[in-house]
């Protein structure tokens, strides 16, 4: 049973003597430090004697210190010699002057920022590749549920965000496509006819939408509108705790959460990536027919002779890749989200941002691959 701190100020040989007893411990202490700081201060010079006290801890070492002040003698203090090292360890604590690192400056701060960006990029691939396999063991199971048992898979969840995240994105898809192509028909009419040959527009819009625009305008824009939805949406639930919730129930957020998102845009992307080249082809057409004077009839005519089905396939076989790097990126920034909103703030736009670089990246090397292949 602890008992309260106590002190009592007596007079002996004219200097006041202020004697503790009790216990001095966090515990106890309370207002006793405050009451003994205004006694101390009353009476001036005093001595002290701390021989009666019980207990002794930092706390009350450091109450009776802050009273006596800074410049108090502590050697002077009557106490057992357990009690004077207490006091001696916390008054030199006291003294401590903190050590402030000044901050790095010019070519020290440079090295000390690209040190940790390298750090940070080392430990994003490994929890990328964490990711990664957690992902692929998901989908190996998934697979074999559809054989064994294909109500496990959750039907519902998968085609209710195919229609969310993909079939209500063929608007804007169709429209931006629509323009891209008209825009590569008038800077090709314009350039080629300098040269006499404007018809070769036809193979230039043709080219440029069945092979590139089509796929990288679909995933560009996945990329801002799903992947971002992805991560907003799975760092909510992280931030209330819902994915722990699952875990705690002996739910996967990954057969839950992740996987219906990742086989969502898988199968819609292909979709939406012939919705762009057909809207594509189409303004490429519209301008070539109105500027060039070249009808519908011969436009597909020499897209069917000269451009023929092998770069459609060549942009059709990077859907699939675009798909699994926006659902991936989307996701897994989403399941990194803490508990505040600046984190989900960071981890969307981190989201939309890798996947946006992701995705030039993969068309840069599936550029490389098809020329190493002459395709």
């Amino acid at each position: 049973m602890e008992k309260a701190s106590e002190f009592s100020v007596e007079t002996a040989d004219g200097r006041p003597t202020v004697t503790l007893t009790g216990d001095w411990t966090a515990n106890s202490v309370g207002d006793a430090a405050a009451e003994l700081a205004r006694a101390v201060r009353s009476h001036g010079d005093v001595a002290v004697d701390i021989r009666k006290v019980r207990r002794l801890d930092t706390a009350g070492a450091y109450a009776l210190v802050r009273a006596m002040g800074p410049d108090y003698d502590l050697t002077t203090v009557q106490a057992r010699p357990e009690s004077a090292r207490l006091l001696e360890l916390v008054g030199a604590a006291t003294h401590v002057e903190p050590l402030t690192t000044p901050p790095p400056r010019g070519f020290h701060e440079l090295t000390v920022r690209i040190g940790k960006g390298v750090v940070n990029v080392g430990y994003e691939w490994v929890d990328t590749m964490a990711f990664l396999g957690h992902l692929l063991v998901v989908v190996a199971r998934t697979f074999v549920y559809l054989f064994t048992n294909p109500r496990r898979v959750r039907w519902a969840a998968i085609f209710s965000l195919a229609e969310r995240a993909g079939l209500d994105a063929i608007p804007i898809v169709a429209v931006t496509s629509f323009f891209i192509g008209a825009v590569v028909g008038l800077l090709g009419a314009n350039m080629l006819t300098q040269f006499g040959a404007q018809v070769f527009a036809v193979e230039l819009i043709g080219i440029a939408v069945l092979r590139e625009f089509n796929i990288i305008i679909t995933a560009v824009l996945l990329a801002g509108r799903s992947a971002s939805s992805f991560a907003a949406e799975l760092g909510a639930m992280k931030m209330n705790q819902e994915v722990d919730a699952m875990q705690v129930m002996g739910v996967d957020p990954f057969e839950a959460l992740v996987l219906p998102r990742f086989l969502a845009l898988l199968l819609t992307i292909p979709l939406l990536t012939f919705v762009a080249t057909l809207a594509g082809l189409f303004g490429g057409m519209i301008v070539v027919w109105t500027v060039l004077d070249l009808g519908p009839t011969f436009f597909l005519q020499r897209i069917v002779d000269n451009v023929g089905p092998t770069h459609f396939w060549v942009g059709m076989a990077k859907a699939p890749v675009m798909a699994m790097v926006i659902a991936g990126i989307g996701c897994r920034q989403g399941l990194e989200v803490g508990g505040d909103v600046e984190s989900l703030g960071r981890r969307v736009t981190a989201a939309v941002v890798h996947a946006i670089f992701a995705i030039i990246m993969i068309d840069a090397g599936f550029a490389l691959l098809f020329m190493k292949l002459n395709i």
